[in-house]
C-alpha cells in the first residue's frame, strides 16, 4: 500500500525503508545498496521515464542520498547543503522558459518582434520562432502578443524558491546556489519529478542504535497526527521501540522558549527595537543570509525549542546522543551550527521508514501520557502559535507590558515583513516568521496534509489544561543557556 500519491515521494520512501531494513540487519553494503534499484524496478518495462535504465539510475542516486552521500558521486561533499539535485531526474523538466505555441497567427503586426530588444524572434514558414542563443527570457514578447500565443513556463523549483537560489547549467540541469539557499525545502516540495531531495542521516542513527549507544529522541510538535489514528503517546512509544532510551516532546522546549523569549522581547521593546522569533531555522537563514542587518539587530537570540530541549538533556545526561525528529529540512543544517547540542536530525518520512522496516505499527502499541507540555508549546507547530505562546507567557507572568505581533505565513510574506523591518516600517513588537505556509505542520517532510494534522491536534489536545508556567516548573530550564552562543 502506498503512503503517498506523489510517486516520486513514494519511491523515495521505499528507498529509505529498504536502506533502514538493511542497516538494522547489518547487511548494508555497497552491493546491497546498489541492488535496491533493481528490487524496486524488477522488470524491463519503464513506467515513468524513457527507459528502465534511467529509472534505476534515479533510484541509485536516491539511494546515495539515503545513505548520507551526495547524489552525484563526482560532486564535492558539502554537508551543510542539505537539499541536493538528482541530475537524472531533473532533465525531464522543460528547458525552454519562453515558447511559441500553435496559437501564433503569424500576424502582420509582428508585435513580438517589435518587443524583443535582442533580435531573438523571426518569422518562420508557419509561425514566429525564437533563436534561443539570443533570447534573454525577459518575457517581453509574451506580454506583447495579441493572441497570447507565447507562453512563459517557469520551472516549479525556481518558481517556488523564495531566494532565487536555483539556476541551470549548460544542459538545463538545476543547480543550487549554496550561498543563497536557506534549505527551506520549497523546491523539493514543488518539484513534480522528485528531482530535488535531502541528504539522510538514517544510516548513522541506526548504526548507533545497533551499538546500544545511549540516545534520546526529541520529537517536533508537528508529529502529532502524522500516523493516522495513533495517539502521541503511541508514537513516542513506537520510536522508543527502535532502541532509543526515551522520547521527549520538543514542545517542552517550546514552553521554555516562550517563557524566556518574552523577557528578551521586553528588553527589545524598552530599546524601541522590534524582534523576530527564532524557532524556524529556514526563517533564521533567510534573515541571516539575505537580511544581515535585521539578523544582527532584530532576530531573537533565544535558541529554538529543539536546541533548548537538547541542551537541557545534554546537561543532565552528557553521555547521551540527541536525535531530533521533525518535518523540516533546515533543522539538519541547524544541527551543524557551532552552538548545537543535537547530534542527528531525522524527518517524519525517515522515522516512518525505520518503523515500517521493523514492522512497528504505532496504532497497535500500548502507551500512556507522561512528561507532557502545555498546549501552547505543542501549538508551536501551527502558524501563529509561537507569538500566541509568548503572549500567554506574558499573561501568566502578570506583566503589564502590551505588545502586538505579526505572523508572516511562508517565505514570501517573511521577506515582505523583514524588508519593512529593515527600513523601519514594521509596525508591531514581534514578528513570527514561518518558512512553510501554515507552519511546521506543512513542512516538506510531513506525511499527512496540514488540515488533517490541525484537526487531529485540536482533538487530542482538547483535554490539555497545563499552563506554560506549570510546564517549565515541571521540566526546569533555569540552569540551561537559552541564548544562541
Amino acid at each position: 500500500m502506498s503512503m503517498f500519491n506523489h510517486e516520486a515521494r513514494q519511491f523515495k520512501f521505499d528507498v529509505l525503508r529498504e536502506i533502514s531494513a538493511l542497516a538494522f540487519e547489518g547487511k548494508l553494503t555497497e552491493e546491497s545498496a546498489a541492488a535496491i534499484s533493481k528490487k524496486l524496478i524488477p522488470g524491463r518495462k519503464a513506467e515513468f521515464r524513457c527507459c528502465v535504465y534511467k529509472e534505476r539510475e534515479i533510484l541509485r542516486q536516491r539511494t546515495r542520498l539515503a545513505c548520507g552521500k551526495m547524489a552525484d558521486e563526482t560532486a564535492e561533499y558539502h554537508p551543510r547543503q542539505i537539499v541536493q539535485v538528482i541530475d537524472a531526474a531533473c532533465d525531464g523538466c522543460t528547458i525552454r522558459k519562453i515558447q511559441i505555441t500553435d496559437n501564433c497567427r503569424k500576424c502582420m503586426a509582428k508585435a513580438c518582434m517589435g518587443a524583443c530588444n535582442f533580435g531573438a524572434i523571426s518569422m518562420g514558414p508557419h509561425r514566429a520562432q525564437i533563436d534561443y542563443a539570443k533570447c534573454k527570457e525577459c518575457g517581453a514578447c509574451a506580454r506583447s502578443c495579441p493572441y497570447n500565443a507565447i507562453v512563459v513556463t517557469e520551472r516549479p523549483c525556481s518558481q517556488h524558491c523564495p531566494v532565487d537560489a536555483i539556476r541551470w547549467d549548460e544542459n538545463g540541469i538545476a543547480q543550487i546556489n549554496e550561498e543563497k539557499c536557506i534549505n527551506c525545502g520549497a523546491c523539493q516540495a514543488a518539484c513534480p519529478f522528485g528531482a530535488i531531495e535531502d541528504i539522510s542521516w538514517v544510516v548513522p542513527v541506526i548504526s548507533l542504535l545497533k551499538m546500544k549507544t545511549p540516545m534520546f529522541a526529541i520529537i517536533a510538535p508537528a508529529i502529532q497526527g502524522q500516523f493516522e489514528k495513533a495517539t502521541l503517546p503511541q508514537i513516542k512509544k513506537s520510536i522508543e521501540m527502535l532502541g532509543f532510551d526515551k522520547v521527549y516532546e520538543v514542545a517542552l522546549g517550546a514552553d521554555a522558549v516562550a517563557w524566556y523569549e518574552h523577557e528578551e522581547l521586553l528588553e527589545k521593546m524598552e530599546a524601541g527595537v522590534p524582534m523576530t522569533t527564532s524557532c524556524c531555522p529556514a526563517f533564521v537563514n533567510l534573515a541571516k543570509i539575505h537580511f544581515p542587518e535585521v539578523y544582527e539587530k532584530n532576530v531573537s537570540t533565544t535558541v529554538s525549542p529543539m536546541m533548548a530541549l537538547a541542551r537541557k538533556l545534554k546537561k543532565v545526561h552528557p553521555d547521551h546522543g540527541i536525535v531530533f525528529i521533525g518535518p523540516c529540512l533546515a533543522k539538519k543544517q541547524e544541527a551543524m551550527e557551532s552552538f548545537t547540542a543535537v547530534d542527528y536530525v531525522l524527518t517524519f518520512e525517515e522515522i516512518a521508514a525505520m518503523l515500517i522496516s521493523q514492522r512497528i505499527n504505532p496504532e497497535e502499541v500500548e502507551a500512556r501520557e507522561e512528561d507532557y507540555p502545555s498546549v501552547f508549546g505543542r501549538n508551536f507547530a501551527q502558524g501563529g502559535g509561537v507569538s500566541k505562546a509568548v503572549i500567554e507567557a506574558a499573561k501568566e507572568k502578570n506583566k503589564d507590558a502590551q505588545f502586538s505581533a505579526v505572523y508572516a505565513d511562508g517565505c514570501q510574506e517573511c521577506k515582505k515583513q523583514l524588508t519593512l523591518m529593515k527600513f523601519g516600517k514594521f509596525n508591531a513588537s514581534l514578528l513570527e516568521g514561518m518558512a512553510c505556509q501554515g507552519g511546521c505542520i506543512a513542512g516538506p517532510a510531513s506525511i499527512e496534509p496540514p488540515m488533517v494534522i490541525r484537526g487531529r491536534m485540536v482533538k487530542e489536545n482538547s483535554a490539555n489544561k497545563k499552563t506554560i508556567s506549570e510546564s517549565v516548573e515541571a521540566f526546569d530550564f533555569s540552569d540551561v543557556a537559552m541564548h544562541r552562543e
